[in-house]
């Protein structure tokens, strides 16, 4: 039997893969963060199927569910929020079942970051203004940052900054961006993006945070910081230049 590891998405349930979905709904086992991942996920359950929210419980625990469940016969499907490839604790449960030699399956999903830029209707790169998007975050209670994954390292190359899990030190982060971004570079703070009850507060990173106060956040916001988030000019993608030669229109 198997274990189905599943991306649930950023929060609306129908922001989910077809094949998620699908294997939800052949799995007679569920587990799901409850504290991230919508109840009406669960409805794609199979009727009778044992749903158990993993909020509370210990990696031992969660193993010992999945064990269980493979040993009676039956596939689990394991939802996590957003996408696997970051900050779902994928790999230590992975370790585990391989360890235990059970079978597993990893589906992607959409990530967090992907539902702001959708909320903010902002491109998080664009031709010369920037190329690159850093997916990081702060050192936090449960997990400390390597020492060379400095914020100010990522922040001298002024790509788009991706900041997860660092709304509570907010005053922080922008002390240590500013001297590369300068004060008046965009910054969207964006919570829960797709779920009802989303907010998004934007300024720049000398305004902000007067209106990170007057708006707080929970943990869960996203920092979203870079020029392309208000740009004023920029060169449009040679991709649909008539003067750009490429294959499909009769270049090499």
């Amino acid at each position: 039997m198997t274990v189905h590891f599943i991306g649930a998405g950023p929060g609306a349930p129908d922001l989910i893969t077809l094949r998620g979905r699908d294997l939800i709904a052949a799995s007679p086992v569920c587990l799901y963060a409850g504290s991230l991942v919508p109840q009406a996920l669960l409805d794609h359950c199979p009727p009778g199927a044992r749903c158990i929210d993993t909020a509370a419980l210990t990696l031992d625990q969660i193993i010992e569910e999945c064990l269980r469940a493979t040993q009676a016969g039956q596939d689990v499907a394991r939802l996590h929020s957003g996408d696997l490839s970051i900050w779902s604790a994928l790999g230590e449960q992975i370790r585990r079942l391989e360890q235990a030699g059970i079978a597993y399956t990893v589906t992607p999903g959409v990530p967090s970051f992907a539902a702001a830029s959708a909320l903010l209707a902002r491109e998080l790169t664009l031709p010369e203004v920037a190329q690159s998007l850093v997916l990081t975050r702060t050192t936090g209670r449960a997990s400390s940052m390597p020492p060379e994954e400095k914020l100010e390292t990522f922040a001298a190359t002024r790509a788009t900054l991706a900041i997860h899990l660092s709304i509570h030190v907010i005053e922080d982060v922008v002390a240590r961006l500013i001297p590369f971004y300068g004060v008046d570079c965009p910054i969207a703070l964006v919570y829960r993006a797709s779920w009802p009850d989303e907010q998004v507060v934007r300024g720049t990173l000398g305004t902000i945070l007067a209106e990170a106060a007057a708006r707080p956040m929970e943990r869960t916001a996203l920092i979203l910081v870079g020029r392309v988030l208000a740009p004023e000019d920029f060169r449009e993608s040679a991709l649909y230049d008539p003067d750009y030669r490429r294959r499909f229109r009769g270049g090499l």
